[in-house]
């Protein structure tokens, strides 16, 4: 018995000194507090008409060639605007330091990105705090989400405070809610249908120029020549938006400058598809190791996804649950159920989103240049995917990573499929880790690779791309010995036959039949013979 009472009283004492400790240390970092409680997330300072003149709109978080063209176009309504920079890995430092802990790399790199310009402010421009907090307000979109969508806009003002920007105002715009999202009379940010329509163009836009870039890049002539190009294109785009004027003529100067970079369409190269998590596989910077610089360096034709297949997922989401819920008793009483709605009229609209979307993208893609591009169909993704991934289950892609990757397989679309996701990210590593195990047993033909991102361990990941790439190369060679074999022909007079012809056309494009561009563009040519005729 005395025993167990020196054990207590030495327990005691032991967790008096640590605590003592602790005060000490606390003390000596200036984090000793008399009253301590619990954090939480105050109502954000409206951005009021007044304030519009003199507040900077900052955003980003898509690809270098959307911020730039969502800039140009808000700034056409009248707003001051500016994106930030690409993400990079002093964003990530700057994320880790100041959010909470257990969150994926996005977060952080956003985050991070927001709060490293902040400072540059501060600390390389002498702002003050209050001029800070005062002059800038940050644009970031939100949704519901097992992960970091749930709570971003919490994460973004956590990290603000913590990092000396308390106030900083941090304002979300719901991906759901479209145009229902009020902001009132006295908010300068109206979130109406020119704002909607500006924004979507310059999304619009944005895909057609990155799918062009991507397409013509790993067959230039002249190193940097359609970079070159593309920095035209963008800086002709952004005036038009800045000016409100027409697109379409903005869209035909910018092809002529894309015709004019020199291609080798018999370069014999794997086309290589980057799915997965949205922000991983969208970021062109330290956020997936650079992964399409990459893959075009070690010679690849990368094929990226668009954000408007994002769109059209989104649309697709609500009409399938509006289908399923439409005969449920009582017509699916509840507060979001649709008791007291009109569900035909809802899908009817959905219908005709849907189908606007997609006129609208080709018409803009067909005036740049993009030919024989074609959106996804959602429902047939659904459809394949759904054998395999509940098509009810919602969070990261939902069953679209499925999906693409068997289409990708079934229709001989790209010669490799790398699915990119974050570290522990719950709705990906899922699929990819677990469901994508049992497609590639199916199929074997498939050449896949997850990879994950943590902001660290490039070097691993770029050697496992490398090993995966080189199976890619062989299937591409394959194809090509293919279609020399189905035209009877050989390399030697193909390329002789792109001299005399106009296949240099950056811009031309042949019929689909396998992955590999090189062999597309043999099945998609005249016999020798006939040409020499």
């Amino acid at each position: 018995m005395n025993k167990l009472l020196d054990q207590d009283k030495s327990i005691i004492a032991f967790e008096e000194a640590l605590r003592e400790y602790q005060n000490e240390q606390e003390a000596a970092l200036g984090l000793d507090q008399p009253t301590r409680s619990q954090w939480f997330d105050p109502v954000p300072r409206q951005f009021l008409m007044k304030d519009k003149a003199s507040t900077t709109i900052l955003f980003g978080g898509l690809t270098m060639a959307h911020d730039y063209l969502v800039e140009g176009a808000l700034s056409g309504l009248g707003y001051k605007v500016q994106h930030l920079d690409c993400p990079d890995n002093a964003s990530l430092r700057y994320g880790k330091e100041f959010g909470n802990r257990g969150q994926c790399n996005p977060t952080y790199f956003t985050v991070g990105n927001l709060i490293k310009y902040l400072s540059y402010l501060r600390d390389e421009k002498g702002m003050s705090k209050d001029e800070i907090v005062r002059s800038f307000l940050f644009v970031t979109s939100g949704s519901c989400g097992p992960c970091r969508f749930g709570t971003y806009v919490t994460e973004y003002r956590k990290a603000l405070r913590d990092a000396g920007f308390d106030g900083f105002r941090v304002l979300l715009f719901q991906q759901q809610s479209g145009l229902k999202q009020v902001t009132g009379d006295e908010s300068a940010l109206k979130l109406n249908s020119t704002f909607f329509f500006s924004f979507l163009k310059a999304v619009f836009i944005g895909d057609i120029l990155n799918a062009i870039g991507y397409r013509i890049r790993p067959y230039e002539v002249i190193p940097g020549s359609t970079n070159e190009a593309l920095e035209r294109c963008k800086k002709i785009l952004y005036d038009a938006f800045l000016h409100r004027r027409w697109l379409i003529p903005a869209l035909r100067k910018c092809r002529k400058e894309l015709r004019a970079v020199q291609v080798d369409r018999m370069q014999v190269k794997p086309k290589v598809s980057i799915i997965g998590e949205f922000w991983a596989m969208t970021t062109e910077g330290d956020g997936n190791y650079q992964l399409q610089r990459f893959l075009e360096q070690e010679g690849a034709e990368v094929e990226v996804q668009s954000v408007t297949a994002w769109l059209l997922f989104l649309i697709w989401e609500v009409r399938y649950d509006t289908q399923k819920r439409i005969n449920l008793r009582e017509s699916d009483g509840g507060k979001h159920g649709l008791k007291g709605k009109n569900p035909i009229k809802t899908l009817w609209a959905l219908a005709v989103a849907d189908k606007a979307i997609r006129v609208l993208f080709q018409s803009y893609a067909y005036a740049l240049g993009l030919y024989r591009y074609h959106l996804p169909n959602m429902d047939e993704i659904a459809q394949i995917a759904h054998e395999h991934y509940n098509n009810h289950v919602r969070g990261g892609e939902g069953h679209m990573e499925v999906g693409k990757l068997i289409l990708n397989v079934k229709k001989r679309k790209v010669n490799m499929t790398v699915s990119v996701k974050p570290f522990g990210c719950m709705p990906s590593s899922g699929v990819s880790d677990g469901v994508q195990s049992l497609i590639t047993e199916r199929y074997p033909e498939a050449i896949f690779l997850p990879i994950e991102t943590t902001g660290d361990g490039a070097i691993n990941v770029q050697s496992r791309v490398q090993m995966m790439l080189f199976k890619a190369k062989q299937a591409a060679q394959k194809e090509f010995d293919e279609a020399l074999s189905h035209k009877k022909t050989t390399a030697e007079k193909i390329r002789d036959t792109f001299r005399v012809s106009n296949w240099t056309n950056p811009l031309r494009t042949t019929r689909h039949v396998v992955g590999c561009t090189a062999a597309n563009a043999v099945y998609g040519m005249k016999s020798w013979f006939s040409l020499k005729k």
